[in-house]
């Protein structure tokens, strides 16, 4: 069995709460459907729904309790109920609850892109060396920071939590909350543009996460980004007592030194605190090697073991959805799948692009980019898609998929043999993707998550099963 995370009493005191009877929660949940059993479920209210109505459910997929603000119908006042004044504000109140009993030392961690792939890489290097709890998923925002804070256990050594927002003002609390020791935030560029007045807002919004910080606090920052003077700056103005850089910059304190790519992964050398490292690096690209630098400045930061945390980074691996590769059997051999699905800017498309022309095809094979639109761009939004031509041709990508309505300026900026088919949304792309896929290549599917183009990811990993139906993969 799971070790108890929070008991009836311990949870009371935190919300300031009523627990109908004893009980003992292994995990906490806000999600009836995931759900696993000793968990703690919290009946939050969104715009939406509202978690009371999932109450009984919870409890009959073995929730320890619920955690609410009324007793729903069809469920006893003597089940195992926390009964306080609001549920929302009652997560909060367990988060902090959690903080303040940890030992561990906990990292944050924001950015315009590459969160999560740092997060992940962070999470692996300290849990090398100690019991880590990090983020699962992309729970950043204001119910998932929090959720993932009450997860916390008392005993944990280390605890990294990633932070996101669309707007500003929404980061802030959640620094407050988390009150991090070491803070990274991986890059700044265009992303949720259409919220913001320029690029420099989203350095200001990104900054907030100095908020929870004090005087022993450690801001690492990307030293290659044209924004670190001004986030340097802002973190001092807030009492951060250290900032260190991470890049390709000279003046970089967590240098990379030199980088040899290969399909699966990196050889990484790196000059961190005055110490020469080589390690090897399991997710290929360049962004991912920058950002594994952000990570063992935190690790070297803490005073833990770097050359262990480095160690355990070759067997990282990207997150579904998240440049995850896959090999897929079709007619003839197999072809590469980069599952990039999730989300999308202009600097991860960029990005992506690298990792796909720097991918070996096999014989006779082609490289394919299948992109659907990237969202909450603004006004910028045709010009910024159009612009992502350039990058495109230097990767040598042969043919291109474009699906949604600002994806168009991109496809009539593309010579035409290139120009692999446009449609409105990614559903439309399936049967032309599926038909044009064949043994040697390798495709990146890549777009907003509002885009939904994992439904494209998954009709190519069904291509095995259903090769035999078509001539193509």
């Amino acid at each position: 069995m799971n070790a108890p995370l929070w008991t009836a009493a311990e949870a009371a005191t935190a919300t300031h709460g009523r627990a109908t009877r004893d009980w003992t929660a292994t995990g906490v949940s806000i999600d009836s459907r995931t759900l696993e059993p000793g968990d703690l479920f919290v009946a939050l209210r969104g715009p939406t729904f509202d978690g009371h109505d999932f109450v009984a459910a919870a409890l009959d997929a073995g929730a320890a309790a619920a955690l609410v603000h009324r007793v729903p119908d069809g469920v006893a006042e003597d089940a195992p109920l926390l009964v306080v004044a609001n549920a929302d504000a009652a997560l909060d109140d367990l988060a902090a609850a959690a903080r303040s009993r940890a030992r561990a030392r906990i990292c944050a961690v924001t950015g315009s892109v590459g969160k999560t792939g740092t997060k992940e890489t962070l999470a692996r290097a300290l849990g090398a060396i100690g019991p880590t709890v990090a983020t699962g998923g992309n729970l950043n925002n204001q119910w998932g920071a929090p959720l993932s804070l009450a997860r916390l256990p008392a005993d944990a050594a280390y605890g990294v939590f990633e932070l996101g927002m669309n707007a500003s003002g929404e980061i802030g609390p959640l620094s407050r909350l988390v009150r991090p020791h070491i803070a990274v935030i991986t890059t700044i560029t265009a992303a949720h543009l259409e919220n913001f007045d320029g690029v420099a807002g989203i350095a200001d919004a990104k900054a907030e996460i100095f908020e929870g910080m004090g005087p022993d606090g450690v801001a690492i920052l990307n030293r290659d980004n044209a924004y670190f003077p001004h986030l340097a700056v802002a973190a001092r103005e807030r009492g951060v007592g250290r900032v260190i850089g991470f890049g390709a910059h000279p003046e970089a304190e967590v240098r990379l030194r030199d980088l040899n790519a290969d399909n699966g992964g990196s050889r990484i050398a790196a000059l961190v605190g005055g110490r020469e490292l080589v390690y090897r690096l399991g997710v290929p690209g360049r962004h991912w090697a920058i950002n594994s630098l952000a990570a063992l400045a935190a690790v070297d930061a803490l005073g833990a073991d770097v050359g262990r945390a480095a160690g355990a980074l070759a067997t990282l691996e990207a997150p579904r959805g998240r440049g995850k590769q896959h090999r897929v059997a079709c007619p003839g051999g197999n072809f590469t799948l980069i599952d990039d699905s999730y989300n999308a800017s202009p600097a991860s498309m960029r990005a992506a692009f690298a990792v796909l022309g720097a991918s070996e095809t096999g014989p006779g094979g082609r490289r394919l980019a299948v992109l659907g639109d990237m969202l909450e761009l603004g006004d910028r939004a045709e010009e910024l898609h159009a612009g992502l031509a350039p990058a495109l041709e230097a990767a040598a990508v042969d043919r291109v998929f474009t699906a949604g309505p600002h994806m168009a300026a991109l496809d009539a900026a593309l010579p035409a043999k290139r120009r692999a088919g446009h449609a409105a949304a990614a559903e439309d792309l399936l049967t032309p993707v599926l038909d044009a896929v064949q043994a040697g290549d390798v495709v990146l599917v890549k777009g907003s998550l509002g885009m939904a183009m994992a439904q494209i990811v998954e009709a190519l990993l069904d291509a095995a099963a259903t090769a035999g139906e078509r001539q193509a993969c």
